[in-house]
């Protein structure tokens, strides 16, 4: 039987935690309509496509497949039903700007002697990373494996009763079950608390917490459960969707359209009017009467934007007083020829990134000297770029809410460019053939972002578990959120999660 049958639901924003919370409530016999703003599906994860080349806009790891498995698995399907994945080797590079070799933690080589700065590949070869890891840092290869093996602890003992499990009030943690699970957890303190603990050597202390960027945090206010996050790294490997994280979207909404859901893109919510019955969502294309309402737009622009003031969960001054993870400032671009010097994702990173967090996290600016990312994709797949071509996105983290304006973007558009050759070797301002940008405002208008921001809240220790806002809404019986503002957070794989965690709201409430 079942248990929704008969009932209408339209939810707003075909992001990732939309698609998924439609599959799950089709498939429990609601008539469910996914409305997108936008002119087509997946939120952050667009596709830009420009003259031949075909860009991720926002997303562009594939990590922790269990959980994609583990989604498709529960309609009977599995990923490759959908798409194709190949696992990357490398994982990643990173390089590093200094130009201090391999050595103890003291190495005080002046910046710049060397074309670039020193270079690390983390690959599929665990036994190699830990060579490495041995040539900065006597003995660091064999703490590497007992990390690693606390981090696989956490990971599953975390999955399976705190992420799959919405645990999103005091009392949900006060019985001994839960006592007895999170025992072994590494539950307090900071990462860069945890991973000094293991490692003295700064750059592999940063090895250990680059995925911090993909959180939305810093490594001094990221709480330090968030090792579990080596795990997926070093062990459960880095894959790439054949075509795109794009190719991912499609799979979840085809997906969808086989269990009966309907998607109207280009189509925004204005109001959400409810309850008396049924709601009246208001769009520019008319009035829809649905029975409930899941929002997957970002919390703040739901209740600050769509409903009245007194169907607010909370107020101005509760998103004002949040920390958000950072927006950032991306380049897409063509480039003629190849870019053999960088892998399909690589990170470059200052050796002091302590600066870069501090103009994230405690006095906003456009940082100086900062880390940042760069994904080439036609490494790996022929079809996301014209022959002869390559496909390079550029991601720098910045703070939400700085000024955005083109002389800006200009100016420091240059001085990325500059910093990419300057520190991998790789000079392509003169090779450039596509070029669009996307910043703080793009993120605002496109997605109705906080700020800016490019993640949503970030994952402090204040803003994690039964933290974030709630599921379902504070105020009126029937609206429920989903996404990366809400447990359990965000990335795609927990937006995904997310929506699974939704619907069994839905299902607890009309059961």
């Amino acid at each position: 039987m079942q248990a929704l049958a008969g009932e209408s639901v339209v939810v707003i924003g075909g992001g990732i935690g939309g698609l998924s919370t439609a599959c799950y409530l089709a498939d429990a016999g609601a008539d469910v309509r996914v409305i997108e703003k936008n002119e087509q599906l997946g939120g952050r994860a667009s596709r830009l496509e420009i003259e031949g080349f075909r860009f991720d806009m926002g997303p562009s790891w594939y990590l922790m497949p269990d959980v994609f498995e583990r989604f498709f698995g529960d309609f009977d399907r599995t990923p490759s039903d959908y798409y194709r994945l190949t696992q990357l080797d490398p994982h990643y590079r990173i390089f590093f700007k200094d130009s201090a070799e391999r050595g103890s933690a003291d190495d005080t080589s002046e910046p710049g002697s060397r074309a670039h700065g020193d270079r690390v590949d983390v690959t599929p070869d665990l036994e190699r990373t830990k060579e490495i890891f041995e040539e900065y840092e006597d003995g660091a290869g064999e703490t590497l494996e007992r990390y690693l093996e606390k981090s696989r602890e956490n990971y599953e003992v975390g999955m399976k009763h705190f992420v799959y499990e919405d645990r999103s009030r005091l009392r949900d943690y006060l019985d001994l079950d839960v006592a007895r699970q999170a025992r072994g957890l590494t539950l307090l303190g900071s990462m860069q608390d945890h991973v000094e603990n293991y490692f003295d050597h700064p750059k592999l202390q940063q090895i250990m917490q680059y995925t911090l960027v993909f959180l939305g945090g810093s490594p001094k206010n990221t709480p330090a459960l968030y090792n579990l996050m080596s795990h997926v790294d070093f062990n459960l490997g880095v894959w790439y969707p054949e075509g795109g994280m794009k190719s991912v979207v499609d799979g979840i909404a085809d997906l969808g359209r086989e269990l009966g859901v309907e998607y109207d893109t280009g189509r925004p919510a204005t109001a959400i009017k409810g309850r008396e019955g049924a709601f009246l969502v208001e769009t520019p294309e008319g009035q829809l009467r649905p029975d409930l309402v899941v929002s997957n737009t970002d919390y703040a622009h739901t209740e600050q934007d769509l409903l009245k003031p007194e169907q607010r969960g909370y107020d101005a001054d509760y998103w004002e007083s949040r920390t958000y993870a950072p927006s950032a400032f991306l380049l897409y671009l063509g480039v003629e020829g190849d870019v053999d010097e960088l892998a399909h994702h690589t990170l470059v990173l200052p050796t002091d990134w302590e600066d870069h967090f501090d103009s994230i996290f405690e006095e906003p600016a456009w940082p100086d000297d900062p880390a940042y990312y760069l994904c080439v994709p036609s490494e790996t797949d022929d079809d996301v770029a014209p022959e002869g071509h390559s496909n390079l996105f550029v991601l720098v983290p910045i703070a939400p809410g700085l000024e955005d304006t083109p002389e800006i973007r200009d100016q420091y558009r240059d001085e990325i460019l500059a910093d990419i050759a300057e520190h991998t070797g790789t000079d392509i301002r003169d090779r450039i053939v596509v070029e669009e940008r996307f910043c703080i405002d793009d993120f605002a208008s496109r997605y109705n972002s906080y700020d800016g921001t490019a993640l949503g809240l970030a994952h402090t220790l204040r803003q994690t578990a039964l933290f974030r806002p709630p599921h379902r809404s504070k105020e009126v019986d029937g609206l429920y959120f989903v996404g990366g503002d809400t447990t359990p957070g965000i990335g795609v794989p927990m937006c995904l999660i997310s929506g699974e965690l939704t619907a069994e709201k839905i299902l607890e409430d009309r059961g």
